[in-house]
């Protein structure tokens, strides 16, 4: 059972603050351009977090007036995403670490006529994950099961010596999910918030609604 650390962002006086609230508001939900870039940003931010608990050396730099010492970092990490609703807080975190290799995960839920549903895993693209630090992200951690398998299917890639799992909004049973049903301990899970309701339809309540088609639109 995985016993992570975890850092819930929305605790900390923190612009992440007023991009969830943007994110929630139906008023500016209206505005999908808006909804997509409150999710980069979001990313950049969970991506500033997550670099300073990496492993970091010096290099000296030669200016045009001489040599500084700086700090870069020693290895750039994976980032992994699950299709399509988290490809905005992809860029995001891939703006920051802009030299990182990325994995995509097509993961879905696949509904039954009794209302319950599978998730179901048709694609996985990743690099070798082997010794490398890995950041796994969705927008929404609901249920927790997406996140979970989605993490167990890129196993077959590699162990990663590290994992930062990372959404802008969690219920509680998502998190007690993952932290029931992880297969390791090396992970960190970084949130934007949590709520306190998860519907029988798996929804989290008050939430934000679909992440996915607020940000592209209705999908049949």
């Amino acid at each position: 059972m995985g016993k992570p650390k975890i850092h819930l962002l929305g605790n900390t006086s923190s612009l992440i603050n007023q991009y969830v609230s943007e994110l929630r508001d139906e008023n500016v939900q209206t505005d999908s351009l808006r909804f997509r870039f409150n999710m980069e940003r979001i990313g950049w931010i969970f991506a500033y977090e997550i670099s300073r608990k990496l492993i970091w050396e010096k290099k000296d730099v030669v200016t045009s007036l001489g040599v500084a010492s700086c700090e870069v970092l020693k290895q750039q990490p994976v980032i992994a995403t699950i299709l399509r609703a988290g490809l905005p807080m992809h860029q995001g975190l891939l703006n920051a670490f802009d030299k990182a290799e990325n994995a995509f995960i097509s993961a879905y839920r696949k509904h039954r006529k009794d209302g319950r549903f599978d998730i179901k895993v048709e694609y996985v693209s990743s690099p070798p994950l082997s010794g490398k630090t890995l950041i796994l992200s969705d927008p929404m951690l609901a249920t927790g099961a997406s996140m979970v398998l989605s993490y167990k299917e890129l196993l077959g890639k590699g162990k990663p010596v590290h994992t930062h799992i990372v959404s802008i909004l969690a219920s509680n049973q998502g998190v007690e999910y993952v932290k029931k049903s992880m297969p390791d301990e090396d992970y960190t899970l970084w949130l934007g918030a949590v709520d306190d309701e998860l519907t029988a339809r798996a929804y989290i309540v008050p939430g934000l609604g679909d992440a996915g088609d607020l940000a592209f639109g209705s999908k049949l």
